[in-house]
């Protein structure tokens, strides 16, 4: 099998980590070599964080260049654009409608930029948009948006859903896995 490269995008607090971390088990679960690669970024003050997962038959490197990503999933649609020069052409973006301000929105010194994914679209990429922040609280906690995504992303994979299930139940704190398989759940049904 080629490799398969996915970059998984957000702000610092977001859970992509654990997202990736979720990924890699998968991929491991199903005889792949994985490399995951976690770029931290301003990750504690809110700052863009990025996280490489490449799975195949032999992956020599964890890090994905430019146009090599198959898939981005992004958590906040600002970190979409910001990355998106790394997808594939033929690649997907599956990205959340969630807007975080950064710094200088916050500050008075721009705007937020509108239509950020349907600009993405109206270029040819293929966009799967979701509210993850709303489809998580409406799981039981804003803090599964990044399972919603997972599930999102899982869908469109040649991989069993149970294989995704059993790796959530070993990576996330038992009081929490009701919550967060119904956040895979609502992610997948999308």
């Amino acid at each position: 099998m080629a490799v398969t490269n996915i970059l998984i995008v957000g702000v610092g607090g977001q859970g992509t980590l654990l997202a990736s971390k979720i990924m890699g088990k998968v991929y491991l679960e199903q005889g792949y070599d994985v490399k995951v690669s976690e770029v931290h970024g301003m990750s504690q003050r809110g700052g863009s964080v990025v996280t490489y997962v490449r799975f195949g038959d032999k992956v020599w490197s964890p890090v994905i260049d430019k146009g090599e990503a198959d898939m981005i999933i992004s958590f906040e649609e600002l970190e979409s654009a910001r990355w998106l020069s790394y997808l594939k052409p033929e690649g997907v973006l599956i990205s959340s409608t969630q807007k975080l301000d950064p710094a200088p929105v916050i500050m008075g010194k721009e705007k937020y930029p509108e239509n950020i994914l349907n600009k993405i679209s109206d270029m040819g990429t293929s966009v799967i948009s979701l509210p993850a922040d709303k489809l998580a609280e409406e799981a039981g906690s804003p803090k599964s948006a990044n399972i919603v995504l997972l599930g999102a992303a899982a869908k469109r994979q040649d991989i069993p859903k149970e294989v995704w299930v059993e790796a959530i139940k070993t990576s996330v704190p038992p009081k929490t896995l009701e919550i967060n398989l119904r956040a895979f759940d609502l992610g997948y049904r999308r």
